[in-house]
């Protein structure tokens, strides 16, 4: 009984999150709303159809196994209780739900391999063009961004730089236990208290020497412009 009742939990904080709010995307792509919801559903159906069973069930099986069956359900009613403490994380996620990944997640990550060069769109010599963090350090690493004046949106993560800190944007394949970490250097302004949500305005800072370094490099940005903002409805790339 009990391990249908933490079914029902887990479905309806399924349910929860992905059909009633936006906090899945903190967890995974927003493509997968369609599948979480549908497994709720089938969660929810499986825990209610196994606790009809049970209460079903039930005084059937008191009244035929008499003394017998009564000492038989209390030797194993232990096993239920002790198996409630695995639903603790679960109530914990429901109550408390984890932010999206942050600078905490981006101090800790590994280097990652340079970004392969794509053949990317021109950019307009005239006004600002908004592009992903990814794509910005995409086009670091080739000969786009000479010239352009770009923003940014990210979250602020320190750096060990006198001058310096970071734009960064967590990006994933289908969940946040593969996200790495996308980071922009920002240079010429003050840094935002860290994890705060910024639009930041400015040029790109070509390589020194002119020379595309061979492992991966956070690529220079000289701020005109940082904003405030709130976190974005999708905090991943």
């Amino acid at each position: 009984m009990s391990q249908n009742l933490l079914l029902l939990v887990v479905a309806g904080m399924l349910v929860k999150v992905s059909l009633f709010s936006e906090t899945y995307v903190n967890y995974v792509k927003p493509g997968f709303r369609p599948m979480l919801i549908a497994a709720g559903v089938v969660v929810a159906a499986l825990a209610l159809a196994g606790l009809v069973r049970g209460w079903r069930d039930a005084p059937r099986t008191d009244n035929e196994q008499g003394d017998h069956g009564h000492d038989h359900g209390h030797d194993h009613g232990h096993g239920p209780r002790v198996a409630w403490f695995m639903a603790v994380p679960v109530f914990a996620l429901t109550l408390v739900a984890p932010p999206a990944l942050g600078a905490f997640a981006v101090q800790r990550e590994e280097r990652p391999p340079p970004p392969k060069v794509s053949d990317y769109r021109n950019l307009s010599d005239a006004g600002v063009t908004p592009l992903a963090v990814g794509e910005f350090i995409g086009r670091a690493y080739g000969k786009s961004l000479a010239g352009k004046r770009v923003k940014l949106t990210g979250f602020v993560v320190k750096s060990s730089r006198t001058g310096q800190w970071y734009v960064a944007r967590m990006q994933m394949s289908c969940c946040a236990a593969d996200a790495i970490a996308l980071k922009v250097a920002v240079r010429g302004a003050s840094a935002p208290k860290e994890d705060t949500w910024v639009e930041v305005t400015g040029t790109w800072i070509p390589w020194k020497g002119g020379k595309v370094p061979n492992g991966f490099v956070a690529p220079g940005l000289t701020a005109s412009d940082v904003k405030e903002i709130d976190q974005p409805a999708e905090p991943y790339e």
